[in-house]
């Protein structure tokens, strides 16, 4: 048997995204840019694509910029709200701790050129806090960027609230909503969202290419120079195969939410449950305001590494945080970020389930990770510290 329990990382291509883009290699070929009928045509296919990505979050197609990803979107985003603000002499960003690198390292570069950030905290439940947000607005503050979804915990934040705060402060408000479009009704109107980040791959689309939703009159810096593609404001020659099986994928995934979460949500409550029989072992993030298909646990006295190296021998494909970073030994800085010790943060499993996923599958995870928790501390001598008394316990 073998269960794909990684979706966050990235997702099966959906049957809808694949059928959309043969096409487009086999006949329909052309340069969107180019005054021909071939090139027409595939003109044709680009536009209808961004009009489809824009019904789906509520937005108008002008606003919508197709990119290679979500990283490159979040790059853009905030590097344009930056240089606006620089403009009017504001150069203060606000963001949290657990957003995704793509976030986090352009805010350390754009420390360096003399913009100020600040990090909010996100407490042990994964959530931010809108009155700590409210508070934190400066006079000088250009820029608030904070995550929709979690990548790693999947804790759901208050977007609303949150837009309504910075619209109410004149305040440009991004969202890296990577994990959340597909799987979470999103109105980027009624939300007051500005500009919102999106990559393909993240619900059932191809990799490599993804969207930055831009509201109308906010002017944004090139990060591509070159040609005149996407309005001037990306250059290459657009990805036409890719967009059009990401908006396939996502017209497929928003006809869908409602189901696909209910069915999610119920087998993402018995894993919870299931795990939670473990000892020493603690769920990330709120128990409920998370996304559907979210599981992230942290067990004590073991070694997250080894723990999916035998999951996957069982047939489990599982992660221990951000896919981005699953070469690095350092313990996840969004588990840090909840106050979760290193220690214990280095024993981390982060299972993100699929809309086809059935009970006996999540019941197999639940035993199999049941007996791989209790094989590793069967030999690990920090177990051994902890059932001993020479060291305490924290979960």
């Amino acid at each position: 048997m073998r269960i794909y329990a990684d979706n966050a990382a990235t997702t099966k291509m959906c049957r809808a995204a694949i059928d959309a883009m043969i096409p487009c290699m086999e006949e329909q070929y052309g340069n969107p840019s180019s005054l021909y009928v071939l090139g027409q045509e595939a003109r044709e296919l680009l536009e209808q694509a961004r009009a489809d990505v824009a019904s789906a979050i509520g937005a108008q197609p002008r606003e919508i910029l197709f990119t290679s990803g979500g990283s490159e979107a979040d790059n853009q985003a905030i590097r344009s709200a930056a240089a606006l603000g620089k403009k009017s002499g504001k150069m203060h960003i606000i963001s949290t701790a657990f957003e995704h690198h793509a976030v986090l390292h352009t805010l350390k570069k754009l420390q360096k050129e003399g913009y100020s950030v600040t990090l909010l905290d996100v407490h042990e439940d994964g959530l931010v806090r809108v009155e700590e947000l409210e508070a934190a607005i400066r006079e000088d503050t250009c820029l608030v960027t904070i995550m929709y979804a979690n990548n790693e915990i999947g804790t759901i934040q208050p977007i609303s609230e949150i837009g309504a705060v910075c619209k109410k402060h004149g305040v440009l408000f991004h969202t890296d909503a990577v994990q959340a479009v597909g799987h979470l009704p999103i109105d980027v109107k009624k939300q007051n969202i500005d500009m919102l980040s999106s990559s393909a791959h993240k619900f059932h689309g191809p990799k490599g290419v993804g969207f930055l939703y831009v509201r109308k009159g906010i002017r944004l810096t090139n990060l591509i120079e070159g040609g005149a593609q996407e309005r001037g404001l990306r250059a290459g020659t657009e990805n036409v195969a890719g967009i059009v099986g990401l908006a396939a994928a996502l017209k497929e995934a928003v006809a869908n939410m409602d189901k696909n979460a209910a069915h999610m949500q119920q087998q993402r409550d018995r894993l919870i449950a299931g795990l939670q029989e473990i000892p020493h072992s603690a769920l990330n993030g709120d128990a409920t305001n998370r996304l559907p298909g979210n599981v992230n646990f942290c067990f004590e006295g073991i070694e997250g590494e080894s723990l999916l190296l035998l999951l996957d021998d069982r047939g489990i494909c599982a992660s221990s945080g951000s896919a981005c970073t699953s070469g690095s030994l350092d313990p996840s800085h969004v588990l840090l970020a909840i106050g979760r010790v290193h220690d214990v943060a280095h024993g981390s499993l982060r299972l993100s389930i699929g809309e086809d996923i059935t009970p006996e599958e999540v019941d197999y995870i639940i035993q199999n990770v049941k007996e791989v928790v209790a094989y590793l501390r069967g030999f690990s001598p920090v177990w051994r510290d902890l059932m001993s008394g020479k060291a305490k316990f924290i979960l």
